[in-house]
């Protein structure tokens, strides 16, 4: 997700306005020749669409595409999303500055925000420590200020030298789904992949980790997101299509954190 299309769609309203306002006060159409005559009337025409893309892509909802499994099994790759612009407050394109606050990130959101080792780049993981919490994690499982994120074991396989376990979460808002992988040690003994840790979250942060647990590059190696970086709040899958020859799919439409409610009466036995 290198390419802004947010700035360059800006840059296309930008000249879009410029040649406007241009063959208003010079006359370019009238006094031009054919190439600036044409130029000008294909600008113009193409203005309006611009501006109505700029204005929903930057304030109302966004199209992203999953380029990664660190969302697994929430999302998958090749998973097109749709996400809420306004969930967290209007901010202005290129420049994300909040001109208005609406809401905040609660834990357990899934959140696209800028990765802020390069913010070229967009990432998507779940919130898991608000502003101020301590985030731990100990022998795989999570804590947020002293208490275990509770999980109920819901599936396990092994899959080649891995073992891999899939799981119910509760961080407090709603249930989803995560997964662990298991390797073996030396000794024969099974442990988590990713490194235990403690972390406080400073003010106007927040701590991001990928439902993938371990299999994520997530705020547990490079840090809190600062809010400057929230992008918006993801709000369903709208189409899965693999690359190349498959056709799309809608088998999952709108499936983010849809959990079946037997799974939840049975691992409460």
């Amino acid at each position: 997700m290198n390419i802004d299309i947010g700035f360059w769609l800006s840059m296309a309203v930008l000249v879009g306005v410029l040649l406007w306002g241009a063959d208003k006060l010079f006359r370019l159409r009238e006094r031009g020749n054919q190439v600036i005559k044409e130029t000008v009337e294909f600008s113009n025409s193409l203005l309006p669409v611009f501006i109505l893309v700029l204005l929903i892509r930057s304030f109302v909802v966004e199209p992203f595409t999953i380029p990664s499994g660190s969302m697994i099994p929430t999302l998958e790759v090749n998973d097109f999303i749709l996400v809420s612009k306004f969930s967290y407050g209007l901010r202005l394109p290129v420049t994300n500055t909040k001109i208005l606050s609406i809401g905040e990130p609660k834990r357990g959101d899934v959140m696209v925000f800028r990765y802020p080792v390069d913010p070229r780049q967009n990432f998507i993981k779940r919130v898991i420590g608000l502003p101020g919490d301590v985030v731990e994690q100990r022998q795989g499982r999570l804590y947020v200020n002293g208490q275990v994120v509770e999980q109920r074991l819901i599936s396990e396989r092994q899959k080649g030298a891995i073992r891999e376990k899939q799981f119910l979460e509760n961080t407090g808002q709603q249930w989803h789904y995560v997964r662990q992988d298991l390797q073996p040690s030396v000794f024969g003994a099974w442990h988590q992949r990713s490194e235990d840790g403690v972390w406080e979250v400073p003010e106007g942060h927040y701590f991001m980790v990928g439902d993938n647990r371990d299999n994520s590059s997530d705020s547990r190696y490079w840090g809190p997101v600062p809010e400057s970086h929230i992008v918006g709040k993801a709000m369903g899958i709208w189409m899965h299509w693999e690359p190349i020859f498959s056709l799309p799919r809608f088998h999952r439409n709108w499936a983010i954190d849809k959990v079946d409610d037997t799974l939840l009466t049975e691992t409460q036995k």
